[in-house]
């Protein structure tokens, strides 16, 4: 409320960017950012955060405030409308959940307040699929007919209402008829069937200041009710009806359709037994230096593990749960193999290429350390050999009951990067995602655009069909303490973050739904013999 309003002509276009604080060593990390909303200095944002709340713990964030001036993602490009700091607890332990707070950070000036409310979601995962028509909305423009969109708002515990959802807006005409939208359960009324849902029909303007045509209530429970004559709802302007007897109404507004889909997780394809195979690729050229010096990025210390093994480990510990057979395929590259120094781009780590598969990451250890003693390093660094070997596997099963994980470990400066992409692009039309962990002091910018995140990733003018890899560096974990446990779970944690949303894109894109959970497993009852 009461932005600084920051343009000449018109007003701030505010957007709000929630930081929070890492444990250790307080440094503030962008959590996420709602949408902007143009012109106006009491936004009402729509997108929200989800956090895991712990009572145990302090949380703290930072919720910063810009008046966005152009297309550019980048903060400093904008300028800055204040700040405010509280943490988590104190949001959920205030009144109501609600939390009013003064913006602050810009020295001699009232910045505005905050107001952050807090829901505990309820595990609903059903989302809806609506479609809306109405018919002759009061006409608001002067010159045509009305602009006609909808917002819809769903109440809360304390009586005030938040807003959900806004459609697009149809030009020109008072029949409009909005295309059909998605929303979860969760979102429209907190899973509470009987919750009010209010629903407001504006006239839009360019200018911000959409007219106000009317509105009218409703309820998940009625809405399920699907199209019928419970479902045509009078618009209602209560000024005009003040005002006027003669006044019936400013239109309709029918529900057309109504189809429930339940929202699948990641958890529900494993429950349902698809299995995750993890497959692991080491970078064994020459860069590293020799395995034998302290130096050398394959340094055989024995008494620690080398970036190599530690980044393996971190990882590899996590995603064999969700394999069952634990039988890895390890791979090297960039190497002179035994006996006539041939360079090979994808050799099996045992030494055996009809099979490649190491028991256990234990066993991937073993394998990558005897490597290490036999093979010459050596180069170029070529990626794409290893991600066509797994994306071979990939290929042969697309049902959905598995699904491929590459970790590439490498200390960078990559040699053939169009094949690389090339590879990427048509492994990202199968059931594989890759992990790129960047070890060593390089650049690493060649990785960060094959990371796809700020600009998916294409090939001869393809673009890659989902975002599949997620790049690193090992150096951003590396603790100077010592203290390798935390930061290495950190790693994992953050290569592993995007696998489940990669995986359930694949399934969306292909239309697979997971199998049922196989029932648990209960005794035979013959063997029971009771002794009398």
């Amino acid at each position: 409320r009461n932005l600084l309003d920051r343009d000449t002509f018109s007003k701030s276009d505010p957007i709000c960017v929630l930081y929070t604080q890492a444990i250790g060593n307080k440094e503030w990390r962008e959590f996420g950012r709602t949408e902007v909303i143009d012109n106006t200095l009491n936004p009402d944002f729509v997108r929200k955060f989800i956090m895991d709340y712990f009572f145990e713990e302090r949380e703290n964030l930072r919720f910063d405030f810009y008046d966005v001036d152009s297309k550019s993602p980048n903060l400093s490009k904008h300028d800055f409308l204040g700040q405010m700091f509280c943490t988590l607890g104190e949001i959920v332990g205030s009144q109501g959940s609600r939390l009013e707070k003064s913006i602050v950070g810009i020295p001699g000036k009232k910045c505005g307040t905050v107001i952050v409310t807090a829901e505990e979601l309820g595990c609903c995962r059903d989302a809806v699929l609506m479609q809306f028509c109405a018919n002759k909305l009061d006409k608001k423009d002067f010159f045509g007919k009305s602009d006609p969109f909808l917002v819809f708002h769903r109440s809360n515990e304390d009586g005030s209402f938040t807003i959900c959802h806004k459609t697009e807006v149809v030009k020109n005409t008072l029949n409009p008829v909005w295309q059909a939208f998605k929303i979860s359960v969760r979102a429209l009324c907190n899973g509470d069937y009987d919750r009010t849902i209010k629903v407001e029909v504006y006239d839009w303007d360019r200018d911000g200041s959409h007219d106000f045509i009317g509105e009218f209530t409703t309820s998940y429970r009625e809405l399920s009710r699907g199209q019928s004559q419970f479902n045509v709802y009078e618009v209602i302007n209560p000024k005009k009806k003040g005002k006027k007897k003669k006044y019936i109404n400013s239109g309709t507004v029918t529900l057309l359709s109504f189809l429930i889909e339940t929202e699948v997780s990641f958890l529900d394809y494993i429950k349902g037994g698809t299995q995750i195979n993890f497959t692991v690729a080491i970078d064994f050229t020459a860069s590293n230096g020799n395995p034998s010096q302290p130096t050398s990025l394959h340094y055989m210390n024995p008494y620690q593990l080398n970036a190599y093994g530690m980044a393996l480990k971190a990882v590899g510990e996590i995603i064999q749960d969700y394999d069952s057979d634990k039988m890895f395929p390890a791979l090297g590259f960039g190497a002179r193999l035994p006996p006539d120094g041939r360079v090979s781009h994808e050799f099996a780590l045992n030494g055996n290429p009809q099979n490649p598969y190491c028991h256990g990451i234990d066993g991937v250890m073993e394998a990558y350390y005897t490597s290490l003693k036999s093979v010459q390093l050596y180069g170029p660094t070529n990626f794409a050999p290893v991600i066509n070997h797994v994306a071979r596997y990939a290929a042969s099963v697309k049902d959905g009951s598995q699904y491929f994980v590459l970790l590439i470990i490498t200390d960078g400066v990559i040699s053939d990067m169009a094949q690389t992409k090339e590879s990427i692009v048509n492994a990202s039309k199968l059931p594989m995602s890759i992990i790129i962990v960047g070890v060593g002091p390089a650049e690493f910018d060649a990785m960060e655009e094959l990371d796809g995140d700020v600009v998916r990733i294409s090939s001869r003018g393809k673009f890659a069909e989902r975002d599949i890899v997620q790049f690193v560096p090992f150096r951003d974990y590396i603790d100077r303490s010592g203290n390798h446990v935390l930061s290495m779970a950190r790693l994992a944690k953050d290569v592993l973050a995007e696998i489940p949303e990669q995986f359930l894109s694949y399934m969306r894109v292909r239309g697979i739904k997971p199998s049922p959970a196989p029932p648990p497993y209960t005794p035979p009852i013959h063997v029971l013999q009771t002794q009398i």
